[in-house]
């Protein structure tokens, strides 16, 4: 049996799309909120280059028909992120409405996903991947996986981010001096050029300042699990490898554990 689905959900589906359709869509992006949602009704919600125009006929498409939307996608100058983040989103929905019973069987099943360099999350988002939620600036990424996440930016990192897009609004929030999307390849010379001038003498590259942003929480006292989930390690192990003040008697748990009893004690 298909779920209930609230009719003030169903109000935020166009009409063009058939009832089974707007009921699937309206069941998956129910389980979302915020600019992850958003991101998904906008996936869901494209036409593939070369369709007609208007929305996607959703349960008319096969495995060719998505394949070709990835190439195309990439063909436009698309990031594979947002490639891979849109065929996931896609294959959730078939998913979902195949769970539902709302189709006989799933034509994202067995599609061909283009590879993803995780390396380069930031210069690989778009412009429309930014956004506002409850007071704080966003960037919504892909992660390894295939995992949409939504991240809040530091007041300077958004000011920078301002600085870069200027007064575009669509595109790559990062580009090239010839105006193309800044790449990997792009971002590290970069980096290692601001290194030189500032005269810093050892080897830096933009893995650097992830290493750095890693054991800064850990020395500032985030917590592991924190610290772990911002940097994407599945296993917490690899987090701890950073902590360089994880040998230190003084944040023994010893000393916490007797300062929280004596305290319950008073």
């Amino acid at each position: 049996m298909t779920a209930a689905v609230p009719s003030a959900e169903l109000a935020t589906i166009q009409p063009v799309f058939t009832d089974a359709e707007r009921v699937a869509l309206a069941g998956l992006l129910a389980g979302y909120r915020g600019l992850t949602r958003e991101a998904h009704a906008l996936d869901l919600r494209q036409s593939p280059p070369g369709a007609v125009p208007g929305p996607w006929p959703l349960f008319a498409v096969r495995r060719a028909n998505i394949e070709g939307f990835a190439r195309g996608m990439e063909a436009w100058g698309r990031a594979r992120a947002t490639v891979t983040r849109r065929q996931s989103t896609i294959a959730g929905f078939y998913k979902y409405a195949v769970e539902e019973e709302l189709l006989g069987s799933s034509p994202a099943a067995h599609v061909r996903r283009p590879r993803v360099d995780y390396e380069s999350h930031a210069v690989g988002a778009d412009i429309e991947h930014l956004g506002l939620e409850r007071g704080h600036r966003t960037l919504t990424i892909t992660r390894k996986g295939g995992k949409i996440v939504t991240i809040p930016l530091a007041p300077r990192t958004a000011r920078a981010i301002d600085l870069a897009i200027g007064e575009r609004t669509e595109g790559p929030v990062f580009r090239a001096a010839d105006g193309r999307r800044l790449d990997r390849h792009g971002a590290g010379r970069i980096v290692r050029k601001t290194a030189r001038r500032a005269r810093i003498a050892k080897t830096v590259t933009p893995h650097t300042f992830r290493h750095a942003f890693i054991t800064a929480a850990l020395d500032a006292g985030v917590p592991l699990r924190d610290v772990q989930e911002a940097a994407s390690h599945a296993d917490p192990r690899t987090t701890m490898r950073y902590d360089r003040a994880r040998g230190s008697l003084d944040r023994h748990a010893t000393y916490i554990v007797a300062a929280y009893l004596a305290g319950a004690a008073r």
